[in-house]
């Protein structure tokens, strides 16, 4: 299951429209102000479709949505390089929101449950961590081929690879074990939803896991799209920006790929990995220099490896028959901080440097690692 997972997860990122979607849009005519509202669009579709499809993935088959997924983001990138207009753009975002809702909580939930069926569910972290870098990397090589690919056949052809990319991460989803049994025809995925909501009212530890994974997650994964901005501030070219960007990818993966080593932490280890994570952003993020720039590399790795064993957390404390709802709640969680995110940093941005609005965002990971340290002295 583990190659299958990390081709999965490698296809599912290699999309080579990721670094130049953005001036497909400009170069068809596309105002910055009709551009913002398909973003909005975007994240307003994985909010939407979030928990029911969830929910959805408890009540049939997670395989199938995983393989469902991939054909839906397929059809959007179709539509942009076939039709590239406002509305085929619109179109594309709310399949490629709808596909990425669909696969959120179905594939950590069956990982999950296989590999508890082979009495390997303390590897959970170490596969999932193997698995995220295996994405990470794949972003990267995508950066990396997108300029020759681009330079080669235009939109065209940086379409046509994301396409076939998609097809193939959706023939791969196939190949996934599935030996889970669905519930019966008479428990339909609303019965679904709404035992999994009530589940997380009633247990305190599992509203404390879903609550840490956007706590962890929703900050340094909205920073990221500002990294670049960041590293010009330090007075780099631009046609230099792009090889520290991938010093600062290289820092995320290596975090990934630590979540095996680190799965033992504790709730102190944990608290302290996400203080010395926030104290690296802080101090790279104004140190205006290129070992600034690696500290954030480092920040990012911690937030990643922090990222991973929150996932793993709520995975242990959570029902196996309504693993992929509330796992897909933890997700609407994300989103939901990741879009006040955007919008503190914008209030921030608009008076501040950019090197003053990342050490700010290191304040709520300081904040979550002592309300850690808090509660778990209060326990002792």
């Amino acid at each position: 299951m583990t190659a299958t997972l990390y081709g999965y997860s490698f296809l599912d990122e290699f999309v080579l429209l990721y670094p130049v979607y953005a001036l497909l849009f400009s170069d068809t005519g596309l105002s910055v102000w009709q551009i913002s509202p398909l973003f909005a669009l975007w994240s307003i579709t994985g909010v939407l479709l979030e928990v029911p499809s969830g929910a959805w993935a408890d009540a049939v088959s997670r395989r199938l949505l995983l393989w469902l997924g991939p054909l839906l983001t397929a059809a959007g990138f179709a539509l942009w390089v076939i039709v590239p207009s406002y509305w085929a753009f619109a179109a594309g975002f709310v399949l490629w929101g709808a596909g990425g809702a669909l696969g959120s909580g179905a594939l950590e939930a069956l990982v999950h449950d296989e590999l508890d069926r082979l009495g390997a569910a303390d590897r959970y972290a170490r596969v999932m961590g193997r698995a995220r870098a295996s994405g990470l990397i794949a972003v990267m090589a995508a950066m990396g081929l997108a300029g020759p690919v681009f330079a080669w056949g235009g939109y065209p052809a940086v379409g046509t690879a994301s396409v076939l990319a998609c097809l193939l991460a959706a023939a791969t989803a196939s190949r996934f074990p599935e030996h889970r049994t669905p519930p019966e025809d008479d428990d339909n995925w609303t019965a679904t939803l709404r035992a999994g909501l009530a589940e997380a009212r009633a247990d305190r530890s599992v509203v404390g896991a879903l609550l840490l994974v956007p706590a962890v997650t929703a900050v340094w994964g909205a920073l990221d799209e500002y990294t670049a901005l960041l590293v010009r501030d330090f007075g780099v070219p631009d046609e230099s920006v792009p090889y520290l960007l991938l010093l600062i990818w290289a820092g995320a993966t290596a975090g990934s790929l630590l979540a095996g080593p680190a799965e033992r932490l504790g709730t102190a280890g944990f608290a302290g990995l996400l203080a010395g994570a926030a104290l690296a952003l802080a101090v790279g993020a104004t140190a205006s220099s290129v070992a600034g720039i690696g500290l954030v590399a480092l920040a990012f790795g911690g937030f990643q490896l922090a990222t991973v064993l929150a996932d793993a957390r709520l995975q242990d404390r959570i029902d196996d028959s309504r693993r992929a709802t509330l796992t897909s709640l933890a997700g609407l969680g994300t989103e939901l901080a990741t879009v006040a995110t955007y919008g503190a940093y914008a209030t921030i941005g608009a008076t501040a440097a950019h090197s003053t609005a990342f050490a700010v965002f290191a304040v709520p990971y300081l904040v979550t690692a002592a309300l850690l340290a808090a509660g778990r002295a209060a326990r002792r």
